[in-house]
């Protein structure tokens, strides 16, 4: 049976960007091989520890949204634990009822965007359809010699 759950860790700060994707892409990994699914990674980034942890006051600070059986918790804990850049984590199970929420809210925005992208879309095609193609008849030089000269109305004023 598979549940939602949030994944938050804390990294040490002297991670590389190179070591803080392998990680991401191990749990990756482990989710899908489990037949699991990430639904949001959400990176805070460095932030300042409410109090020391292995001698640092900073870490790097991360959530995941995934959907997991309960096998993949146990892998995914033990993976955590093995990790040595990984100062602290917290795998917690979300409520059914805020997570319906969200995912009904997430579908009402995508499709309201939907919506709005193919109305642009359609007012586009308008756009093009409703050009105006001004004919202009075509004059001949005999009618071009009898038009009257430009006037040029563009007179000096003198004060």
């Amino acid at each position: 049976m598979k549940r939602d759950y949030e994944l938050g860790f804390i990294l040490s700060p002297e991670v590389s960007e190179e070591e803080t994707r392998s990680i991401l892409d191990r749990l990756g990994q482990i989710v899908t091989q489990y037949d699991g699914q990430v639904v949001k990674v959400n990176q805070w980034g460095r932030r300042r520890l409410a109090y020391p942890i292995e001698h640092h006051r900073d870490g790097y600070y991360v959530f995941i949204d995934t959907i997991l059986t309960p096998e993949t918790v146990i892998e995914l804990e033990r993976t955590l634990k093995v990790s040595e850049i990984v100062l602290r984590y917290m795998l917690i199970k979300r409520d059914a009822k805020a997570v319906q929420k969200e995912r009904q809210e997430r579908e009402e925005r995508e499709a309201r965007a939907a919506a709005k992208a193919e109305a642009d879309q359609a007012a586009k095609g308008e756009e093009e359809a409703s050009e105006v193609i001004i004919a202009v008849p075509e004059i001949s030089s005999d009618e071009l010699a009898d038009a009257p000269a430009a006037t040029d109305d563009t007179e000096s004023i003198e004060a």
